[in-house]
């Protein structure tokens, strides 16, 4: 970058991305704090986003049988201690209810009054509540396969938080499933996960490694744990989705049991997946430049910004004219099953309006003056591009090319995303080289992470912890892709026949 070029983010990536993140957000008018600690308020621009993420994966979950339900926010504590390692893998988040009213005490004051007979939990997710329904909608094999998915907030009491990232209360879905078979489940548990990856890939334009997690890194309470895992900008993974084989562990918890076609009482084999409003903290980290956020088009909260220019009462009516017809020609073109989104900005307030929908991250703004309607014009920029690489053309040429230009946008990001990926996964077989490649060289850029490490690792939990104690770096999943390869484990030189992804991680 120039020296002296002019970015809209303050500070830029390169100078401190942690808080070149909390800026973009709060540039795009997408989200922002609210009065509860951990908590955000998601502004209209961002629940659009999320809005068009969730028709997306609803209509993909629907087309493979399952059905939509809802479950109760507050989860009794005896629910939750059915399943040991469940609750201890989340008793240091859940949020508790103790009381259920309020009263003045002698200074006047709200105090909690009714004290409740058993606590509740704040939903900090639903397997043991879901199962609870299940046990009492499932008697007969007949009943299996049993498919069900709800959108719903959950509450983890998170003590460090970044907006979308990790906040104490999120959105997301949960999906839950019982099954008559091990493989049947077993199979429901690898299609969600290509779902998740075909969301993230082909929609948000974020590339994925798909694996299973070590034993250390599973979902409390699964037997296996399925993911898809992305890298940011500065190098660090995120995890973008996850899918659960539960094996009979939660159906025993729950006596989630059916009458096989044999006449024998036999125990549901479960599943669980989920993804969150932290989709979007990846796209911001994955897509975003110094000017603020990009948004793929196929989930864009909107396409296609017009923004009228003009001096005088006269020029404003016959621009305004223009543009308005323009817009509800554009709104009558159907993108990837949706009608184009069209903004109009017709805010007096200069060059600021440019600025903002760059900020935004809006995928096409259109400037549209006396000038342009007298040539039957229109002036293009592309958010993929820089902001003064624009170009005129005729209005029928840019009507009959917006699908098209979108398309373009969305392939673009997908490849540069990609190519980062691509960069930044290294092969690594010397333990020194892998503390190196996860150490800052500079103690002024402690935000890069290295990237991603294919190394071996002999299977001990042992090495797992050692790496993760030392470097902060975790194994992020075991590849599905990854050949069979005979080496030495990167921690402790010992025989191994596979080798994992190793990173930093939000």
């Amino acid at each position: 970058m120039g020296k002296h070029e002019k970015t809209a983010i303050t500070p830029t990536r390169a100078e401190n991305y942690p808080e070149w993140y909390q800026q973009v957000v709060k540039a795009s008018d997408m989200a922002e704090k609210s009065p509860v600690r951990g908590c955000m308020v998601i502004k209209p621009w961002g629940y659009a986003l999320w809005e068009n993420i969730t028709d997306v994966l609803d209509d993909m979950f629907k087309t493979t049988g399952i059905k939509n339900a809802y479950f109760p926010l507050f989860i009794p504590l005896s629910f939750l201690e059915k399943e040991a390692e469940h609750v201890e893998g989340f008793a240091k988040e859940c949020a508790v209810v103790t009381h259920h009213k309020l009263e003045k005490d002698n200074n006047g004051s709200l105090v909690p009054a009714g004290e409740l007979q058993e606590p509740l939990i704040v939903r900090p997710t639903s397997e043991t509540i879901i199962g609870d329904s299940f046990s009492k909608w499932v008697d007969s094999y007949r009943d299996l396969p049993l498919l069900i998915n709800q959108w719903a907030n959950v509450v983890r009491w998170e003590m460090r938080t970044r907006i979308f990232l990790r906040t104490s209360e999120f959105l997301w879905q949960e999906g839950h499933t019982a099954h008559a078979t091990k493989e049947e489940a077993v199979k429901r548990s690898q299609m969600m996960l290509d779902i998740y990856a075909e969301l993230v890939e082909k929609y948000l334009a974020i590339p994925v490694i798909r694996g299973s997690k070590t034993e250390a890194e599973r979902f409390p309470g699964a037997v296996e744990t399925l993911c898809i895992e992305a890298l940011m900008q500065d190098r660090k993974s995120l995890q973008a989705g996850t899918s659960h084989f539960l094996g009979q562990n939660f159906a025993r918890a729950s006596e989630i049991k059916f009458q096989s076609d044999k006449e024998a009482e036999e125990y549901d084999w479960t599943s669980s997946w989920g993804v969150s409003t932290r989709l979007i903290g990846g796209l911001i980290m994955t897509h975003g430049d110094d000017d603020g956020i990009i948004l793929p088009p196929r989930i864009a909260s909107s396409h296609v910004v017009l923004i009228p220019i003009y001096r005088t009462p006269d020029e404003k009516l016959k621009v305004m004219e223009f543009v308005e017809n323009l817009a509800n020609e554009l709104k009558n073109i159907f993108y990837h099953h949706k009608r184009i989104g069209v903004e109009i900005d017709a805010r007096e307030i200069g060059g600021a309006r440019g600025w903002d929908w760059i900020k935004k991250g809006i995928p096409v703004r259109v400037e549209i003056g006396p000038r342009d309607i007298a040539k039957d014009s229109v002036y293009v920029g592309r958010r993929d591009k820089k902001h003064k690489d624009k170009e005129s053309m005729t209005r029928d040429v840019f009507v009959g090319k917006i699908t098209n230009v979108l398309d373009n946008i969305q392939e673009t990001l997908f490849k540069r995303a990609f190519l980062f990926l691509k960069e930044h996964t290294v092969i690594i077989d010397e333990n020194k080289e892998f503390y190196d490649f996860f150490t800052p060289a500079s103690i002024e850029k402690p935000e890069i992470h290295g990237g991603f490490a294919l190394s071996h690792w002999c299977g001990s939990n042992e090495c797992e912890s050692k790496i993760k104690d030392d470097l902060k770096v975790t194994i992020r999943c075991i590849p599905f892709d990854g050949e069979a390869e005979r080496g030495a484990c990167v921690c402790c030189s010992k025989p191994s026949d596979k080798r994992v992804v190793f990173a930093k991680a939000y």
